[in-house]
């Protein structure tokens, strides 16, 4: 009877550690739970990043890429706060250099594509914008706050043409600036040549010689205590690779 009870205890000791371990118990292979990327990366960058972002989850099983798009000054303050973030990616090398300066980068910062400004007037172009100089008439003119990497350009590009603008808003991001534009808020506004290509028949374009005085430079890198560092250098490998460059191209963006 006794060997009979000893039987049955053990067979009850073997099927507990069988499903112990078929429930997600200790023994479960840790390389299969979900894991969240979070990608810091500036505004203008949006539309290329969340189609690799779509490209990476579809090569990394189980993983979703999170992705916080603003100003760039907004992100790397936020990250020096203490935002989960794995990457980040900014639209110009001042606040890439915030974020070195603080220790927080886990690897050098690779530049990985360019992008220059361009005048943005809603379709039809109703308050008769022709090039930068007339920025300075009677219109409403909305730009970049002067901490934003593309307010930061524009500032450059006025002093270039020995110019004074007086805009009725500065914005935290490109995207703001467009989207007053697309609604009829501004009668102009300084934006990226992607942000014009983006906005399709919403908005018209004018070029400016003084652009090229400007030329943004984006660096992205990994940051540093990040909870995913190998797979936040792969999603960086794929930006700075020949894919993620023909996916760049194809928005409007330049080579680095």
């Amino acid at each position: 009877m006794k060997t009979l009870l000893r039987s049955a205890a053990a067979a009850a000791a073997i099927a507990l550690t069988a499903a112990a371990c078929g429930s997600g118990g200790p023994a479960e292979d840790p390389a299969a739970a979900p894991v969240t990327l979070h990608v810091f990366a500036a505004a203008s960058l949006q539309e290329p990043f969340e189609e690799l972002g779509e490209q990476f989850e579809s090569e990394h099983e189980g993983v979703t890429v999170e992705f916080s798009f603003a100003g760039s000054s907004t992100l790397v303050e936020q990250i020096q706060q203490g935002a989960p973030a794995d990457v980040f990616a900014s639209a110009d090398t001042k606040n890439m250099d915030k974020l070195t300066d603080a220790g927080l980068d886990a690897a050098d910062p690779v530049d990985f594509t360019t992008n220059t400004l361009r005048i943005a007037v809603p379709a039809g172009n109703p308050a008769g914008v022709t090039d930068l100089a007339s920025l300075t008439g009677d219109l409403n003119l909305v730009v970049c706050a002067p901490e934003v990497p593309c307010g930061a350009a524009t500032g450059t590009v006025e002093e270039a043409a020995g110019l004074e603008f007086a805009p009725v808003s500065e914005e935290q991001s490109v995207t703001d600036v467009l989207n007053k534009v697309t609604s009829g808020e501004a009668d102009a506004g300084l934006v990226y040549v992607t942000d014009v290509e983006k906005a399709g028949d919403a908005v018209e374009g004018i070029d400016f010689p003084e652009a090229q005085e400007a030329v943004n430079t984006y660096p992205i890198t990994t940051v540093d205590g990040a909870a995913n560092p190998e797979l936040g250098q792969e999603f960086v490998d794929l930006v700075t690779g020949e894919e993620g460059q023909e996916v760049l191209a194809g928005y409007g963006f330049g080579g680095a």
